[in-house]
């Protein structure tokens, strides 16, 4: 065995010869992801191009022509990663709020609420997220006079950790009239459905052009910090609204950060309603177009019901509008999606896909690549259909880590056989199905090795997938989503979009079916990555450039 130990690299040393303008880059001395040279340590950056890829030796040749050197000092440099599923403006919310992810109990999270409410008595609408009643001992929301008390009589909205369901004060509810008659109300529990859409407009009505700027700027900022170079934003009527995006697409344009292509939800009943998709500057028109919601609040629709309730869950498309949306979308060119979870939605989808392609045909709905976000639930048969359709599967690794198992909600909800057929990205892979990476955030963190490690060591070990084919649905993935085919690796012609990373050793994991291996070996010839084993530190980013650019800089790094 030869040991391809990556020396923990504190720092990136830079030496100038044109530090206002540098153009031309070479980076030496640490280790190249990139497929066009397993063993590359140094890498040439052109303007926003990356221009070479290969070894120290052969660096020698560019070091006198290039504006800036980067000694990399052991470090690894990957491409950046691309988060395919982001809610931008909420998680920067989360960042700088009210976030009730780690309250470990109902009591917790009051104490919380009430805490945040007393710090910020300005606030018109108190806004929190992330509780989730599965992981508290009191095993229940809080209940509306709970909320009017630690919220001091204003209106207060919390979403479930799943965005899904909220909890709600009363004043909150007096600012929505007729929301008693609202689908998903219930005076006893959190709303759903219409009712949890029409407060969740009242109360980002009450967020400010500037809060909103500010809650952007620091989400980006903070993915960013995590090696992400672009971000997918899953917004529409019903999740954010038309100056959030708008707003959100001109910040990323305008100042120094990761790239966003916007998707926005919103079923399109004739060719003309997709001109206002163009005014918009959204990449596609899908995104959280909700087929159904979510397993956490009962919202996922199933074929059979759930295992702690009795029904089968929501559906808020039929199989006519979402085939009438995929063959308007086709027609015109442009990239559909859905949000489905469930198997009976996601079998919804599949079956919209179909009429659309006997209308379309099956090349052309191929072509665009159109998108599943989540996918949970999948059987054979839609697998089979997402490989023949080329359905793109936005999937999301932390869901399985932060819910799955034995023990876990998924479980809980749905019971011990159906829960160890979600997320079947081994099943997926084998059979040509696309996937790409993200977090839905702020549901699960940004955290893309994180997710690299979800996928890699799965709570069911016969969905696992190797860390480099998450890797790559984590990277490359994310822009072939987009339509990109050039982008997301680290070759000659492709965008400089990269993250630099303090690491341990970096392995190769070798196939297995029945455990994870790993391999320090050169002779495979395959690049290799940080070992992302459970328990293990996962990588720190030093630097995140995209387009050239360095748009996260950590302090002495």
């Amino acid at each position: 065995m030869h040991d391809t130990s990556a020396r923990p690299a504190d720092d990136v040393n830079v030496s100038t010869r044109n530090p206002a303008g540098s153009r031309t880059v070479l980076l030496r001395g640490g280790f190249v992801y990139s497929p066009a040279d397993p063993f590359a340590t140094a890498m040439v950056v052109d303007g926003d191009t990356v221009a070479w890829v290969g070894s120290e030796g052969a660096a020698d040749s560019f070091a006198d022509g290039v504006d800036a050197v980067v000694r990399l000092d052991g470090a690894l440099v990957t491409p950046a990663f691309t988060d395919a599923h982001v809610h931008t403006t909420a998680t920067g919310l989360a960042l700088t709020g009210l976030d009730l992810t780690g309250a470990g109990s109902l009591a917790e999270a009051l104490a919380r609420t009430a805490a945040h409410a007393a710090a910020h008595p300005a606030d018109r609408v108190l806004l929190g997220h992330g509780w989730d009643e599965t992981r508290w001992p009191e095993r229940r929301p809080p209940t509306r006079a709970e909320l009017d008390q630690v919220a001091g009589g204003r209106p207060l909205y919390l979403t479930r950790t799943d965005v899904h369901s909220a909890a709600v004060s009363t004043a909150l509810l007096a600012l929505v009239p007729g929301i008693e008659q609202q689908p998903g109300y219930d005076p006893r529990q959190p709303l759903t459905r219409d009712a949890h859409h029409a407060v969740r407009r009242a109360a980002h009505a009450a967020v400010t052009p500037a809060q909103r700027a500010a809650a952007q700027r620091a989400a980006l900022a903070h993915a960013a910090a995590q090696g992400i170079g672009s971000v997918h934003e899953c917004a529409g009527p019903d999740i954010s609204g038309e100056d959030d995006l708008t707003g959100l697409l001109a910040l990323a344009a305008a100042e120094p950060g990761p790239r966003v292509h916007g998707y926005w939800a919103e079923a399109w009943q004739r060719p003309g309603d997709l001109d206002r998709l163009r005014d918009l500057g959204a990449t596609g028109a899908g995104g959280d177009l909700f087929v159904d919601g979510s397993i956490g609040s009962h919202t996922a629709r199933l074929h059979s019901p759930y295992a702690d309730a009795p029904h089968t869950g929501v559906s808020h498309l039929d199989e006519e509008t979402i085939a009438r949306h995929l063959a308007l979308c086709t027609q015109a060119g442009v990239q559909a999606g859905f949000h489905a979870i469930g198997d009976a939605a996601v079998d919804a989808v599949v079956a919209g896909v179909r009429a659309a392609a006997e209308t379309a045909g099956v090349d052309r709905v191929r072509a665009l690549r159109h998108r599943v976000e989540h996918a949970e639930l999948m059987s054979e048969r839609s697998i089979a259909a997402f490989a023949a359709f080329g359905l793109v599967a936005s999937v999301q690794p932390a869901f399985d880590a932060a819910w799955g198992g034995t023990d876990g909600m998924y479980a809980r909800r749905l019971g011990a056989e159906r829960a160890a057929a979600l997320n079947p990205f081994a099943a997926m892979t084998r059979a040509g199905v696309p996937l790409v990476l993200g977090s839905d955030s702020p549901v699960t963190p940004l955290d893309p090795w994180g997710a690299v490690r979800a996928a890699a060591f799965h709570r069911t070990p016969g969905h696992r997938i190797s860390a480099r084919a998450a890797f790559n649905a984590h990277t490359r993935g994310g822009w072939r989503a987009v339509g990109r085919d050039d982008a997301g690796v680290l070759v000659p012609g492709a965008p400089a979009d990269y993250a630099v990373w303090s690491v341990g050793d970096l392995v190769v994991q070798a196939p297995d079916d029945r455990v994870a291996n790993w391999s320090t070996d050169p002779r495979s010839g395959t690049p290799g990555l940080p070992d992302v084993t459970p328990g293990g530190d996962l990588p720190t980013a030093l630097r995140t450039v995209v387009g050239g650019r360095t748009v996260f800089a950590r302090p002495n790094g």
